[in-house]
């Protein structure tokens, strides 16, 4: 299996930052949490950009109540170099003293242990191998990622403890570790999701400025797909007036079923109290237009009434899921987590002596 979780995560933290301008010890306090340091990184893309390197006490969420179909995340960043306006994370940022706005752009928390706390935890007895699900809050594949390498060794535990995945992310850098998450899908059940919310160049720019490609998105649906491991796509948010044209979800629709993925579902904005002032600020700028109709939606309600949604969700086909032969790793990776699972199951036969 190649080098062992413990002396992976030695390197990282070992691991030279060749593009860092800045580095302070003890830096700027964070309510409840434990700040080693702040780095900056001289990157274009981190410019401005503080990274707030912590000690985490643990790596496992639970997710309270079941309306999910995971009851376990990870969140390894608070705060998110993405910057997208319509982000529903950004009101956590208000828990650090920090605010929704810049800071959860600016202000990057990074939970650099959070490697050797999941291994810890899902090593654990009491540990159910239950699905632990990543990027359910901030993306774990965002620019810091790169950097700090923090999930090639997470998926390595999960590996080791035979925990089922599932991530989410806006970043084609997940295919990075296409190779050790194939060696996690021959064991339990992995899918790597993606967010696409437009093809459109200048909505793009507009309402998630830091983000890859979409395109470079679908891209990677499809080279998850082609080695074996599911793949879908989420055109979310669709926002009324912005993004929900038929002609341009369509056009994701067809690329994403061209990439085989293995569903495409559309979800309506929903705009909670510290987004939406976020959002409502940025819209009265780029669409002024539309600012009666937003606050005829989204008045006293983080979510648009059902008819909008219904016609939101309409707009969103579901593919045609292929059965190409570039396909066929999938059933071949069943194949072999049945056979474990059946040679899990089989009784132990005891020889025994008669003499």
């Amino acid at each position: 299996m190649g080098v062992s979780g413990t002396d992976r995560y030695a390197n990282i933290r070992s691991m030279r930052w060749d593009s860092q301008r800045v580095e302070r010890e003890e830096g700027r306090s964070l309510p409840g949490l434990d700040v080693e340091r702040v780095r900056t990184f001289d990157a274009p893309e981190a410019l401005g950009i503080n990274f707030h390197e912590v000690r985490a006490k643990s790596a496992l969420n639970k997710v309270p109540g079941d309306y999910l179909p995971f009851n376990w995340t990870v969140n390894a960043f608070r705060g998110c170099a993405h910057a997208c306006v319509y982000c529903f994370a950004r009101n956590t940022h208000t828990y650090l003293d920090l605010d929704a706005g810049r800071d959860f752009e600016r202000e990057i928390v990074v939970k650099v242990n959070v490697p050797e706390l999941l291994r810890a935890e899902v090593a654990k007895p009491s540990w159910k191998r239950e699905l632990v699900a990543f990027g359910t809050n901030t993306d774990p594949y965002q620019w810091a990622e790169g950097k700090y390498k923090l999930m090639p060794p997470m998926i390595e535990a999960l590996r080791d403890a035979e925990t089922p995945t599932s991530i989410l992310t806006k970043s084609p850098l997940v295919t990075r570790d296409l190779d050790q998450l194939l060696e996690l899908a021959e064991i339990v059940d992995v899918s790597v999701n993606f967010s696409v919310p437009t093809l459109d160049e200048k909505i793009w720019r507009q309402t998630e400025p830091h983000t890859p490609h979409p395109r470079k998105r679908l891209e990677a649906v499809a080279a998850f797909n082609e080695a074996g491991i599911p793949s879908g796509v989420l055109v979310a948010p669709l926002m009324p007036g912005i993004n929900d044209s038929p002609e341009l979800v369509e056009e994701i629709v067809s690329i994403a079923e061209e990439a085989g993925a293995t569903f495409v579902n559309g979800i309506a904005l929903h705009l909670r109290p510290g987004v939406k002032e976020v959002f409502m600020s940025w819209l009265s700028a780029a669409r002024p237009d539309l600012v009666p109709r937003y606050d005829d939606l989204y008045q006293d309600r983080a979510y648009a009434p059902n008819a909008e949604r219904k016609r939101i969700g309409s707009l969103v086909r579901a593919p045609n899921l292929s059965y190409d032969p570039r396909y066929s790793r999938r059933a071949r990776l069943e194949a072999i987590r049945r056979k474990r699972a059946e040679a899990r199951a089989e009784p132990e036969v005891i020889q025994t002596k008669l003499f």
